[in-house]
């Protein structure tokens, strides 16, 4: 695990800092083991002073094979892996930003949704991921995510200890217009949680990250699945957080596990008084 602290001319002169974890994980075919391992992950980010933890897309479960999929597949109230995060996170009392669970829609759809859960272990926001991953890469690998999930259509923002924080999900960050209005929403934080392959993960996911934490003038915060999954496919890890600027301040590499950064509030107003793009943004005619 690396951990790179900024060295760039902005220097943030301000006191306060915010302290926030990121679990790294190896999902499975099994919610149960992977509610579990969100549950210690909770408990540990609690204990090393976080006052919200970041997890992974599919996070409760990890599994190409939809029809064996299918079978934990369930309406958001009856899902275990969500009510054993919500439970963890009251019991200790910090918030969770669960970077995305597979539940059932109304409409017999799946959704590839975010939540946002309070240290009292209310739901404080949900977000479904908009943009699917219908691809076919040159290393053979075809994926097909609309086959099976519903797109979203909302963008959503939430109030956090750490600030406002914009929620996207792993294929969401190939898309500006996306962010350009999370970064019209005015956030302090973006979540990107993933599950990047390892082709593109190594192609583009540092430059990525980067680089949309650079347009929003903000932290970006990408807990990433890692490893070799039970379901055959392999993921790049690399979970980051990236500050305003676009130095990296975590870099996990490919270990499982929890790791802890600092986020300056200061910093962010910093680096938008120095490079105010935001405010110099304007309309392009079509």
């Amino acid at each position: 695990m690396r951990s790179t602290a900024p060295a760039s001319s902005i220097r943030c002169s301000g006191s306060e800092m915010k302290r926030i974890a990121v679990l790294q994980m190896t999902s499975g075919v099994d919610p149960q083991a992977n509610a579990a391992t969100i549950v210690a992950a909770i408990g540990a980010a609690a204990q090393g002073g976080a006052s919200l933890l970041f997890t992974p897309e599919m996070s409760g479960l990890l599994d190409r094979k939809r029809d064996r999929a299918a079978l934990h597949i369930v309406a958001e109230a009856d899902d275990p892996v969500l009510a054993a995060a919500r439970r963890a996170a009251a019991d200790a009392g910090i918030w969770v930003a669960l970077g995305s669970l597979a539940v059932l829609r109304e409409d017999g759809r799946w959704a590839n949704r975010a939540f946002v859960i309070d240290s009292s272990g209310g739901i404080a926001a949900r977000y479904d991921k908009i943009h699917m991953f219908d691809v076919d890469l040159a290393t053979g690998e075809s994926w097909r995510e609309s086959n099976a999930y519903a797109a979203g259509e909302q963008v959503v923002t939430v109030e956090t200890p750490v600030g406002r924080l914009g929620l996207a999900i792993c294929y969401d960050i190939r898309f500006p217009a996306l962010f350009e209005e999370l970064g019209r929403r005015n956030c302090d934080i973006i979540a990107i949680p993933a599950a990047f392959t390892v082709p593109t993960g190594e192609a583009h996911w540092h430059l990525l990250q980067r680089t949309r934490a650079i347009e929003a003038s903000a932290y970006v915060v990408a807990a990433a699945q890692t490893g070799r999954h039970e379901d055959g496919r392999s993921t790049y890890g690399h979970s980051l957080v990236v500050d305003p600027w676009g130095q990296v301040l975590l870099d996990m590499d490919g270990e499982a596990g929890v790791g802890f950064a600092e986020i300056a509030p200061a910093r962010i107003a910093e680096v938008r008084a120095q490079l105010p793009s935001l405010a110099n943004r304007r309309a392009i005619a079509r």
